[in-house]
């Protein structure tokens, strides 16, 4: 009877179709209760835990690469619909706040890197990708392809973004105002009319998703799909349009993909690192803040928007949390995107040459 007992709970010799059973039912229980408790990438993470419980536990499934490579694409081309040209006269007209705002986060941000880089514990720029102050999914996805371990890239990347998530939502509530009535909901899924921009959308990402990966360009799965879409989109040949339906399959694949890299001794060694790790964040947390301070003090913007717009949490989570309190949204967001593309377009030559430089002092 124990011996019963232990294989029906022992995923490692569970059938592959109760495997997968099980992982869809939980990603879907889990991301449901993530978004309904306003958790910022919950169709990610939520995916992402019950694959990392069940590859952990010796109940991996195999997911085919070439549905991560058109996850990826997806999500790259989500990317370049965030980006709009109207962002660009903001950044223009604002660009000294801007400059000084965006380096003083990264090169805080890549200091802490190289600091834990140094100390060990770490492989290879593990510590560099986990500390960037990019978008999260952009960055645990990049890493892999520039000598880190993607696995404790996205535990230091989304460990930071929830610690994040919990600080701004704290500011906010302690300083800011809330607009009536606001709520974080998720886009309308688009009218039939809009079918050949989502065919033109998912044919643009899925595309140049794999053309990048034919041409080895690291990250290419993700990077490729995004400039495309940035393109099209400014030539004016591509709405791009996708459906939530598709974004959270999506999400949640770039999840499973993610998690199912996890071992038992990934966990035990991202949990032996975990203090470090957190410690690391709050001190890059207080870092941006010292920075928001500045920005009040010289260029006299108001403390909530300020700290909303050096948070160095996801643009994703920052963006539900601007959209809901009275802030100026638009220098927010312009200062997270500026960001996002200085580490998008340095990070991997600044992880390269931290690196090597770590590498010269040990």
């Amino acid at each position: 009877m124990p011996t019963t007992r232990s294989r029906a709970f022992d995923p490692a010799r569970w059938p592959h179709g109760l495997r997968w059973a099980v992982l869809l039912v939980g990603s879907g229980l889990l991301a449901a209760f993530l978004a309904a408790v306003h958790l910022s990438a919950a169709f990610l993470l939520g995916p992402m835990a019950v694959a990392i419980a069940l590859a952990s536990s010796g109940g991996a499934v195999k997911l085919p690469r070439a549905a991560f490579v058109a996850a990826q694409g997806v999500v790259g081309v989500m990317i370049a619909s965030k980006l709009p040209a109207s962002i660009l006269p903001e950044i223009a007209r604002d660009w000294p706040i801007f400059l000084a705002g965006t380096l003083s986060t990264v090169l805080g941000a890549s200091a802490l890197g190289w600091a834990m880089a140094r100390s060990g514990g770490l492989p290879g720029t593990t510590a560099i990708w986990g500390s960037s102050p990019g978008a999260a999914t952009v960055m645990t996805l990049m890493s892999d392809d520039f000598g880190a371990d993607m696995r404790l890239v996205a535990v230091m990347q989304y460990t930071r973004v929830a610690c994040c998530a919990i600080a701004a939502t704290a500011v906010v509530g302690l300083f800011g105002v809330v607009e009536p009535g606001s709520v974080a909901a998720m886009r309308p899924q688009p009218e039939a009319g809009a079918m050949l921009e989502i065919a033109k959308s998912l044919v643009l990402g899925i595309g140049t998703a794999f053309l990048g990966l034919k041409l080895r360009i690291p990250g290419g799965g993700l990077l490729f799909p995004m400039a495309s879409g940035l393109l099209f989109s400014a030539l004016g040949l591509i709405e791009i349009t996708l459906p939530q339906t598709v974004l959270a399959l999506s999400y949640a694949i770039v999840g499973w993909g993610i998690g199912m890299r996890f071992t038992r001794e990934v966990l035990r060694h991202a949990a032996r690192l975990l203090p470090r790790i957190l410690g690391s964040i709050l001190a890059l947390i207080a870092i941006c803040a010292g920075f928001a301070m500045a920005l009040v003090h010289f260029a006299g913007i108001d403390p909530v928007t300020a700290y909303l717009a050096t948070s160095p949490g996801g643009a994703d989570s920052v963006a539900i949390i601007a959209a809901g309190t009275q802030v100026d949204v638009p220098f927010v967001m312009a200062m997270q995107i500026a960001r996002f593309l200085l580490v998008l377009i340095a990070g991997p030559a600044l992880a390269r040459a931290l690196s090597r430089r770590q590498l010269r002092t040990r």
